[in-house]
């Protein structure tokens, strides 16, 4: 499509998971591309929808589309990866640090014509926030906004979210789940100024959703953990082109590639970074990756590959054995959606105990350590076993047992992360370390363990693996520099 935006000619069309992610020569210009952050009062406003909608209705149109999702999230990038045909990947002034956030901005600029970035709960929200993330980088900010039960309050809610800090960079407001043309009207005169108004969506019935959405009215379900992944569903991309079609309708919809340069930003060029290591050089890191253990960031495995790996995929729940590895990452996901696949494989459960009798590296993360341990029991009281590498039982509850940013220190490597479960774990297994929140010292008795038997490492944190290679590469086995 037409590349409209770059600062300069380029050989390569955008980051792909398993490419670099830090230029051998980091250029100097800065890449100029028009940029939204897609922000809300608050959480379950259509944020992810209308992100996804924006980029497949522009991917749609031949525009080069790279969104990213601002804090931790494993689930909604599925959506934007569908919709936009690139890899998602984070931005967190915390998580990843400024210096990565502005070397992704950078890079994506470079070789798009247009960067989303979906906000995470409401735009003030957190610490660091989508806002402080906005302002850092000059970002405008397009208002989503929950009209349903709404007219002239929907004005003044713009017009907070757009004052309440001074110099917020602003694109406008978008009214979602809007009743009717005259509520949509009503909505717009409630504008202090008309020229916020991108547009309403109409609020979607279960006829006019796509046959598996008509269990009920979202057009991208949920779950305890948040989205459903988009790979899980069958008409996913129908869902998607259901959206756009709705967003094509709008001001916002409408507006043609050359009407997209009003939102164009200047993203400066990455400082010199220290290039990582290849502590992993000549090694294999079989990484799970199915229905139960899909919690990977792609940012991940580039870092996998930078420090020298071979990466290879492995389904926990199908595969009778694992691939021929040095290490393997079991990730997150749901392992108690699939107790009885997950105890069936004996093959698998076999295979990964002689990985570990051999003393090679197993690191476990959130759900990846769940299958580990002895038996999961359900919210319905069941007791299901699992895998048993790990002494232990874990306990799913309804209600969420930990969230937040997460910091951890591996051999004097601090690496960050998050943690976001709904289950409890009890285990003997040494615990060797515990996680902190930001700015906060480790307590004994505080933040996530760090198990480790034998070989095994395992967590119910999340590691964002660029925040600190090094980290990464002692879990797996690497040596150290």
């Amino acid at each position: 499509g037409p590349h409209l935006c770059h600062a300069r000619p380029h050989a390569v069309c955008g980051p792909e998971v398993g490419a670099a992610v830090t230029p051998a020569v980091p250029l100097q210009a800065a890449a100029r591309c028009p940029a939204l952050l897609i922000a809300a009062p608050a959480s379950g406003q259509g944020k992810t929808t209308v992100t996804a909608a924006l980029a497949r209705l522009h991917a749609r149109r031949g525009l080069r589309v790279q969104v990213f999702k601002c804090g931790p999230d494993f689930l909604d990038p599925h959506w934007h990866q569908l919709a936009s045909g690139q890899p998602v990947h984070q931005l967190d002034l915390w998580m990843n640090g400024e210096a990565d956030c502005r070397q992704r901005l950078h890079a994506a600029a470079q070789s798009n014509d247009l960067i989303l970035i979906e906000g995470v709960m409401g735009l003030f929200d957190g610490t660091p926030s989508a806002a402080d993330l906005a302002q850092h980088f000059g970002v405008p900010v397009l208002a989503v906004v929950d009209a349903s039960a709404m007219a002239g309050t929907f004005g003044a809610l713009a017009f907070g979210l757009q004052h309440y800090r001074p110099g917020m960079p602003w694109a406008g407001v978008l009214a979602n789940r809007v009743g009717s043309e005259r509520h949509a009207q009503m909505l717009r005169d409630g504008l202090r100024d008309s020229a916020d108004w991108m547009g309403a969506l109409m609020r979607v019935s279960h006829g006019d959703a796509p046959a598996a959405s008509k269990q009920g009215a979202a057009l991208l379900p949920e779950r305890h953990l948040g989205l459903v992944a988009a790979h899980e569903l069958a008409d996913s991309a129908q869902r998607l082109d259901a959206a756009a079609d709705a967003l094509a309708a709008t001001p916002l919809g409408q507006m043609t590639a050359q009407d997209l340069q009003r939102w164009a930003v200047d993203f400066p060029a990455p400082d010199n970074t220290t290039p990582v290591p290849a502590l992993l050089a000549g090694r294999t890191v079989a990484v799970g990756r199915d229905a139960a253990f899909c919690f990977t960031y792609a940012a991940n495995l580039q870092t996998l590959e930078q420090l020298g790996a071979r990466v290879v995929f492995f389904s926990p729940l199908d595969d009778a054995a694992l691939p021929e590895c040095d290490a393997v990452w079991l990730p997150g996901g749901y392992p108690e959606l699939h107790t009885d696949r997950i105890a069936a494989n004996t093959g698998m459960k076999a295979s990964l105990m002689a990985h570990v009798l051999q003393r090679k590296p197993l690191w476990a993360e959130c759900g990846g350590m769940m299958a580990l341990f002895e038996s999961i029991t359900l919210t319905d009281g069941t007791q299901h076993p699992v895998w048993g590498l790990l002494p232990g039982h874990v306990t799913v509850h309804k209600r969420l047992a930990a969230l937040g940013p997460q910091q951890l220190v591996v051999d004097g490597h601090t690496l960050r992360g998050h943690t976001f479960h709904y289950s409890t774990a009890q285990s003997d297994a040494p615990v060797v370390s515990r996680t902190s929140r930001p700015d906060e010292p480790v307590a004994a008795d505080a933040g996530e363990a760090l198990y480790r038997l034998g070989s095994i490492h395992a967590s119910y944190f999340h590691a964002w693996f660029p925040s600190n290679p090094l980290a990464v590469a002692r879990l797996l086995g690497g040596v150290a520099a």
